[in-house]
């Protein structure tokens, strides 16, 4: 985004042209006006209408309104930049004695840009400048002759720059309050710039960098560099993801960013609070810290997550993989990986994929490993493999009480707290809940719960389980439904029967183990 709002404020300068008519003559500007503006669009490669031209004598100022560059016929009828005024404070002495144009500050006043990308790849900005240019100056010819024009300053106030897809896939996304600032701008070298901006939903972007030089065969791919801010942005009014995804966040950014004209490296640290992962999860209740490098083809639209470390607290993860940017939404193929990662640190951010303690409880130890594949569109991401958690210790939640019946049956004893020894399972997460498969979980209080379910965004849970006691021959179906929060165990009759009777000696078994375990209790 930093070049696209550099390239259009360099694509007005040729703006630039008005100065060097009016004063050079010293006459009423305006019956100049058609000349100028076929001059400019033979330059810019594009229809330039202007409104009027105004000279202030003693402030040394020009002044144009209504100024309009139509876009490439390729891409739109509609205005590639639209500006109420354009004013120019210029140094007349040189102008007068020695036919030199020196601009001391060019300003563009709340201009409309309007940046579009074909389903090629190619942005609109990319056929802007058809004229010539040279060295650190450029030269305008007319009626009375050349003038040599040194551009010393460049600002954009109060802009407005939209960019969105010819194929429509994506929504156009708006970015307001643009200003810029370019200094001793040249065609052949580079030249400092400043950019700041408010982003889609709240939120502010600000680069303060190099760009240049230029590249005449196409803008889009002048290289620049520059230090990036970003504070507050707002995922889910971002337009890179769609709302209905359930995404969201708030980002804080701090990095750098470097392009050759084609591939962009960034690199940086990022915040990022009230997180969401889910349609109608709740949001992580800590900031998740991501550092992180990458690198991006804007021409390919393709790109590559060199390394992440994602940090929550003292739980560290790492993300890598490729990524794309083309068609209706972007696209990962990513991997999740961490090991012994602290629970105690995680617990505040679960809410976020749906999952929440059941209340009063706290993971006060414990460690998770996690091989996890990321991968598909953003807006309907699917995360999935293998979780192991060891030597955990859910306090303030006795899994023997809740079990009631089931307890009960087996003589559990309440022990007020819940030790895991281990539990593993296999994981699926989409937009519409938690998969988990082949879920064991041994506790020494108990014995061992094997089954799968799954977690809506909600938190509702709908688990089949089979408990498999300690000291106990036998083992007995259940299920866990309610939510995550405040979790309901319920003896599974049904499947009880149906899985004795398929298997009649066991049958058989298990209820002489069940009478011997009650009359030891007489």
């Amino acid at each position: 985004m930093t070049k696209k709002l550099l390239i259009a404020a360099a694509a007005v300068v040729g703006v630039l042209a008005l100065a060097a008519i009016g004063l050079g003559l010293f006459l009423d500007a305006n019956q100049f006006r058609p000349a100028l503006a076929a001059q400019m669009s033979d330059a810019l490669g594009r229809r330039v209408e202007i409104g009027s031209l105004k000279i202030a004598w003693f402030s040394g100022g020009i002044a144009a309104e209504d100024v309009v560059i139509l876009d490439d016929p390729a891409f739109s009828k509609e205005p590639f930049i639209s500006a109420k005024s354009v004013a120019l404070g210029v140094d007349l002495m040189p102008l007068i004695f020695s036919r030199s144009l020196r601009v001391q500050a060019f300003t563009l006043d709340r201009p409309r840009v309007a940046l579009i990308r074909s389903t090629s790849g190619a942005w609109n900005v990319s056929t802007l400048g058809g004229g010539s240019t040279s060295s650190g100056s450029s030269s305008l010819s007319g009626t009375v002759g050349a003038i040599s024009v040194l551009i010393q300053k460049i600002k954009i106030a109060g802009g407005q720059i939209t960019v969105r897809g010819l194929d429509g896939s994506r929504k156009a996304r708006s970015y307001d309050a643009v200003d810029v600032s370019v200094t001793n701008l040249s065609f052949t070298s580079p030249f400092p710039f400043t950019v700041s901006a408010k982003a889609p939903g709240g939120g502010t972007i600000g680069v303060d960098g190099e760009a240049g030089p230029f590249n005449v065969n196409d803008i889009a791919e002048t290289p620049f560099h520059g230090a990036i801010a970003i504070k507050h942005l707002d995922l889910a009014s971002t337009g890179f993801v769609d709302r209905a995804s359930g995404i969201a966040g708030l980002i804080d950014f701090a990095g750098t960013l470097t392009s050759d004209g084609k591939v962009i490296g960034t690199t940086g640290k990022a915040s990022a609070t009230a997180v969401r992962l889910l349609p109608g999860a709740a949001t992580s209740g800590v900031p998740i810290a991501i550092d992180y490098e990458s690198s991006f083809n804007s021409k390919s639209e393709a790109g590559r997550l060199k390394k992440a470390d994602v940090s929550i607290g003292k739980a560290l993860a790492r993300v890598a993989g490729d990524y794309r940017t083309s068609g209706a939404t972007s696209n990962v193929r990513m991997t999740l990986g961490g090991t012994k990662m602290p629970v105690t640190e995680l617990q505040a951010a679960l809410p976020a994929i749906g999952v929440t303690l059941p209340s009063g409880a706290t993971l006060t130890q414990g460690a998770l490993d996690l091989d996890l594949d990321i991968t598909g569109p953003v807006d309907r991401l699917t995360i999935g493999g293998p979780i192991a958690l060891s030597n955990a210790k859910l306090t303030g939640f006795d899994l023997g009480e809740k079990m009631g019946a089931i307890a009960s049956l087996a003589g559990l004893q309440r022990v007020g707290d819940t030790v895991i020894e281990t539990l593993t399972a296999m994981i699926r997460m989409t937009p519409d809940g938690i998969q988990i498969d082949a879920f064991t979980m041994v506790a020494p209080s108990i014995g061992t719960l094997t089954g799968d379910g799954t977690i809506t965004p909600q938190g509702a849970m709908n688990f089949a389980m089979l408990a498999t006691l300690k000291d106990r021959p036998f083992g007995i179906p259940f299920r866990i439904q309610g939510t995550t929060k405040d979790p309901a165990f319920r003896p599974d009759v049904g499947r009880t029967v149906k899985e004795a009777l398929k298997d009649p000696e066991k049958l058989k078994k298990t209820a002489d183990s069940i009478i011997d375990f009650f009359r030891k209790k007489e």
